[in-house]
């Protein structure tokens, strides 16, 4: 999930890139991709008429479904091979569910207004999609010649079971194997008050884990309850783990994220971060986690409450009740260990606890000098003031299968936004449109140097 607000960032006189940039996100915010539409071949097809119109080889650009009904596009742009082994570059064309009842306009009608891309997938992830298609095009026009392969790989899954991901690195890791990966889905700028402060780069995410909690009784007449119920016993034990936290453990990337993000914060805040990261002062993780829930879910796994169900009849003692527990776990966090602290918070072996599907462990990116660094010195150039910080996000990405398969993957979306005003899922979604073009022009000057 990408940041999509505009902030006061100068005008890029690009007009022919940026009219280009503009029409391929608008043809793509108009085929609903979501999971209704399921369109993900018909936008797959699209981009790739596009690689094939520049000048890229048919054969190197190829639509497959590796799951039925659901597109995914793999292209080629060859160099010379003497830098050495491909860059993946990843997005994907799904997006979540909208429903015009839902938005102030069809979601999937693009419009441009008050300086936003407006549109269902205009920051997730689509303007990555976009971006990866406009520069590709841009250097075959330029005749430019990478000294490594640029593979894209567009996912028609991402926000679902990312199966498509995992069985392409599985069935054809000949067409997606590369020495590292970049992200569009990942990472982004921080704006405070229009002024560009942060930049982000994700080495690492959180395991997705989520568990069915069920409490079994024999029920009764609801005229005469006795002292067993299912839904109490059930809303106790969830009222034990609301009360519980988390062991805080850093990794290097949110160590490092903590330490350089106190450069921009105010005093305190930066005093209780440099702290933390520093000397694993505890007062301070705990002043920090109540300060910000992004702070504490960066510190620990967290394990939360998403969904509740009981009872048959208003006239009949519940025989069962259900809850749904979402852990998000720290990415060397075992997963049995996370299962038994919660057997021992929840605390009643009436409560029986199941995975609800096997999590997928991802390890995090090492921060590799020879990416990171010209990420570095582009985003000094690009948003002078701005620091570059090393980030685990919260959600999930593919980046969780190709960090599994051994392949380095870093986050590096480069737009630009407002923290409090984050619209990808949501009503109205959209995307700053000089964010998005500065955006665009990030990536082309980015992988020149990377594959220069």
């Amino acid at each position: 999930m990408t940041l999509s607000l505009a902030g006061a960032m100068p005008v890029l006189a690009q007009p022919d890139h940026r009219a280009r940039e503009r029409a391929i996100l608008a043809e793509l915010i108009e085929i609903d991709t979501g999971p209704t539409g399921k369109a993900t071949t018909e936008a797959a097809e699209a981009m790739a008429r596009h690689l094939v119109a520049a000048g890229l080889p048919a054969d190197d650009v190829r639509v497959i479904s590796v799951v039925p009904g659901i597109g995914n596009l793999v292209a080629r742009y060859r160099g010379t091979g003497a830098g050495g082994r491909p860059i993946l570059l990843m997005a994907h064309l799904d997006v979540v569910e909208a429903l015009r009842e839902d938005w102030s306009f069809a979601p999937f009608e693009f419009r441009e207004r008050d300086g936003y891309y407006y549109g269902r997938g205009s920051s997730d992830n689509k303007a990555g999609i976009a971006t990866l298609i406009s520069t590709i095009i841009r250097y075959r026009e330029e005749g430019f010649v990478p000294s490594r392969d640029l593979i894209i790989v567009l996912t028609g899954d991402e926000e679902t079971s990312g199966d498509s991901i995992r069985l392409l690195l599985e069935q054809h890791r000949d067409l997606v194997d590369a020495e590292f990966a970049l992200n569009t889905d990942a990472g982004g700028g921080e704006l405070r008050d229009g002024r560009p402060i942060a930049f982000s780069v994700q080495t690492a995410e959180k395991v997705y884990l989520s568990f069915a909690l069920e409490v079994r009784d024999d029920g009764g007449h609801s005229s005469v309850p006795g002292p067993s119920n299912a839904i109490y016993r059930l809303a106790a034990g969830l009222t034990r783990l609301a009360g519980f936290a988390f062991p805080v453990r850093l990794n290097e990337t949110t160590r490092t994220f903590f330490d350089r993000a106190a450069e921009h914060q105010p005093a305190d805040l930066a005093r209780d971060m440099r702290a933390l990261a520093r000397e694993d002062d505890a007062a301070a993780a705990s002043r920090l986690a109540a300060a910000s829930p992004f702070y504490n879910a960066t510190m620990r796994t967290t394990c939360v409450a998403t969904g509740l169900s009981g009872g048959h009849a208003e006239n009949a003692l519940p025989q069962l009740a259900r809850a749904v527990i979402n852990c998000r776990m720290l990415p060397d966090d075992p997963a049995g260990e996370v299962e038994a602290a919660l057997v021992r918070v929840l605390a009643d072996p009436a409560i029986t606890l199941s995975r609800i599907a096997p999590p997928v462990p991802s390890p995090a990116s090492p921060l590799r000098a020879d990416v990171v660094g010209p990420i570095e010195a582009l985003v000094a150039e690009m948003w002078p003031g701005a620091v570059v910080v090393p980030e685990m996000s919260t959600g999930a990405t593919d980046g969780a299968f190709t960090r599994n398969a051994g392949i380095p993957t870093y986050g590096v979306s480069a737009v630009f936004g407002a923290l409090d005003d984050i619209r990808a899922h949501g009503r109205d979604e959209r995307i700053g449109v000089e964010p998005y073009h500065r955006a665009a022009e990030f990536w082309y000057r980015l992988l020149k140097r990377l594959a220069s």
